[in-house]
């Protein structure tokens, strides 16, 4: 061991034996942790309850669900607007898995010249900053009449979810066992048939947790439908934006509130079918 790794493991050491000591030190560490982990949350759900709130108070003044029930009251279109999102993201999903499905398969068993520059195209849209990107897709899609549509907006969060389900559904297919393919193909299937009962089965783990990202990213976007959407088309995150605009925290905690509890909970199914072996396959 030379001078300095030996100086340097001397040093780890009093480091290492010194957080031992000095209890506090990691007492501090966990509360810094958790104040930056859980204080934003913490402070969205207090925002959800407040009726009154004013400095130089550190707590609400009053408690309340009064804007609860502003957000769900349909006169106020919080509630058509979750509709709105759930929708929109829905059939993004379906345009999205509908593209990504062939072209998974075929980046994935299939030879393909300058594959990886193909799928380095999908990562384009996350490869420069969002603003020109969809200022520029607005003038298109003005020209187009597309501006201020619902299917305007669907396209829009299509396209920016084929970046995350391109890159799943290839590692997916990657994972598939060619054996089992083989094996179907001899005893006489078909090559369609081969797909919907062989392979699509294997694979489903990675389109599902595709879907879940494509559904997640389509109901908490906000650029694209602004300047594709607004005013026509008012999703949850655009009311979110435009209550934190107006000074209004209560229905902005209460609609991020809604936005993150679908992320959370789908969030814990993309752990259950994200296996590490298709983890490997992104990107090869």
């Amino acid at each position: 061991m030379s001078v300095a790794q030996g100086a340097q493991h001397l040093t780890l050491k009093h480091i290492v034996k010194w957080l031992r000591l000095r209890w506090w030190t990691q007492a501090l560490f966990v509360t810094m942790l958790a104040l930056v982990m859980f204080g934003p949350v913490t402070n969205l759900l207090i925002w959800t309850v407040t009726e009154r709130w004013y400095f130089p108070h550190a707590l609400p003044v009053s408690w309340g669900f009064k804007y609860w029930h502003y957000v769900f009251n349909p006169v106020n279109g919080a509630f058509a607007a979750l509709l709105t999102s759930i929708g929109i993201a829905c059939a993004a999903v379906v345009v999205t898995t509908l593209v990504a499905i062939p072209v998974g398969y075929a980046l994935a068993r299939r030879h393909l010249p300058c594959r990886m520059f193909i799928m380095l195209l999908f990562l384009l849209p996350q490869a420069f900053p969002e603003l020109p990107i969809y200022i520029n897709i607005a003038r298109i899609f003005y020209q187009l009449g597309l501006n201020g549509t619902y299917l305007g907006v669907i396209l829009v969060h299509t396209v920016h979810g084929l970046v995350f389900s391109v890159w799943i559904i290839v590692a997916a297919f990657s994972q598939c066992d060619p054996l089992t393919e083989r094996a179907a193909s001899n005893l006489g299937a078909s090559n369609m048939k081969v797909f919907f009962t062989i392979t699509m089965p294997q694979a489903m783990g990675g389109i599902i947790a595709s879907s879940i990202f494509v559904f997640l990213e389509s109901l908490d976007e906000f650029t694209g439908s602004f300047f594709v959407g607004a005013p026509d088309v008012t999703t949850l995150p655009l009311l979110l934006y435009n209550a934190s605009m107006e000074g209004n925290y209560q229905v902005a905690s209460i609609s991020a509130l809604i936005l993150l509890v679908p992320s959370v909970l789908f969030m814990l199914v993309v752990e259950r079918f994200m296996r590490p072996e298709m983890v490997a396959k992104i990107g090869q």
